[in-house]
């Protein structure tokens, strides 16, 4: 079959890879419908996650048909229109049984590679290198999926795929970052990136009843999605003084909860910004930690703050001492999508959560190193690059 493979830094490639097959009783068979860039994937194109082997197939976020299921799958037959969370998750561990579903005890293979990383590993991943498993990933024409009963869900009728793919990682990665900040009605909270994660965490805290959403990037269209879709107030943080804004806009006090979708390729107009590229280029720290910075001295005394975006290693110029004087709380995960697909499509299918918007560009498969290109470097306005294995 045909798939998008990592062939080294900066490079990709579209290679034939042997068709999957079913390897455990609980696997299943996926055609690919629709597969969608990540701004995480960007971390392994760039070459800041280790544990990379040339030929490796990425992509984490899809959609697709069932072809064909092991014997002990019960949810899912031949021909089911499923999306499939990004996450690996055997359903019957401590953590998955607590609706901890990212930190799966079973389902990562080489989990040797986390634990010295982390001390502990965390879940498997499509496509997301060989510290997370080393699955093939979702940009191809199909995928075996493992613990399918417990990691795909069928997709509701009318729900078209550029509205459902976006429920595999985006949408429930936005709504735990809203739900686990602990945002509740009446609210300040202020989002740090209006890619497809930030605008879904967004979207997730007015729904949850925030009172006021501020959302803070430098690129006039994203911004303008979050005003459309999230009825958020923006921040252009190249225009102004990010603190001093937010200050004003809460009454001196800052938000109640601030959530960092931005992660370890962060930007920032300051000469922070130059300290830690130049540090991660010469890998004296592996991310670029400017947007937590800015979340923990924003967010007000007492508040919360949850970290959304991907960081893989450790920072340097971490403000300790204002995460504590200031009695801040500090989450961070990786999406439990388990616990909030299902509410998600139906959300979705309602129409109370919009996220086809985020559908900017949709090619054939054989374009992917393209659309790679637009959505790193931001072009033509791409927030999200779909591709179509049958296109």
């Amino acid at each position: 079959m045909k798939a998008v493979c990592w062939e080294g830094v900066n490079k990709l490639g579209i290679e034939q890879v042997p068709d999957p097959k079913i390897l455990n009783e609980q696997d299943m068979i996926v055609k690919v419908t629709a597969t969608v860039t990540c701004g995480s994937d960007l971390h392994l194109i760039g070459g800041y996650i280790p544990a990379m082997r040339s030929g490796d197939v990425i992509g984490h976020e899809f959609l697709g048909e069932v072809v064909e299921t092991g014997p002990r799958v019960t949810r899912h037959k031949a021909g089911d229109r499923v999306v499939v969370c990004s996450f690996i998750s055997c359903g019957r561990c401590w953590y998955c049984a607590h609706d901890e579903w990212s930190l799966c005890d079973n389902s990562n293979t080489n989990s040797g590679i986390a634990q010295a990383a982390w001390g502990y590993e965390t879940g498997g991943v499509f496509g997301y290198s060989h510290a997370m498993g080393g699955f093939r990933g979702s940009h191809a024409e199909y995928v075996r999926v493992p613990f399918a009963d417990y990691g795909a869900f069928t997709v509701p009728d009318g729900v078209d795929d550029e509205s459902a793919v976006f429920a595999s990682d985006a949408v429930p990665t936005g709504w735990m970052g809203a739900d686990l900040g602990g945002v509740k009605p009446g609210d300040v909270v202020a989002v740090w990136g209006s890619g497809g994660v930030g605008q879904m965490a967004a979207q997730a805290a007015k729904l949850l009843g925030a009172g006021k959403v501020i959302v803070i990037d430098q690129l006039p269209d994203r911004l303008s999605m979050a005003e459309r879709y999230a009825e958020a107030e923006t921040i252009n943080y190249a225009d102004t003084d990010v603190q001093a804004e937010l200050r004003e806009r809460t009454g001196g006090r800052g938000p109640d909860v601030c959530i960092e979708a931005v992660g370890m390729e962060a930007h920032s107009p300051g000469p922070q910004f130059w300290y830690d590229q130049a540090k991660q280029q010469l890998r004296l720290q592996s991310d670029r930690p400017t947007a937590v910075r800015e979340a923990i001295y924003a967010c007000r005394k007492g508040g919360s703050v949850f970290v959304l975006g991907v960081f893989g290693g450790l920072v340097d110029k971490f403000p300790l001492g204002a995460l504590m004087n200031k009695g801040l709380t500090m989450r961070g995960a990786q999406q439990h999508g388990q616990r909030y697909i299902p509410m998600l499509l139906g959300r979705i299918a309602a129409g109370e959560l919009q996220t086809r918007h985020l559908a900017t560009h949709v090619m054939p498969l054989d374009e992917a190193p393209r659309g790679y290109e637009m959505f790193k470097n931001k072009e033509d306005g791409c927030v999200r690059a779909v591709f179509r294995p049958g296109a």
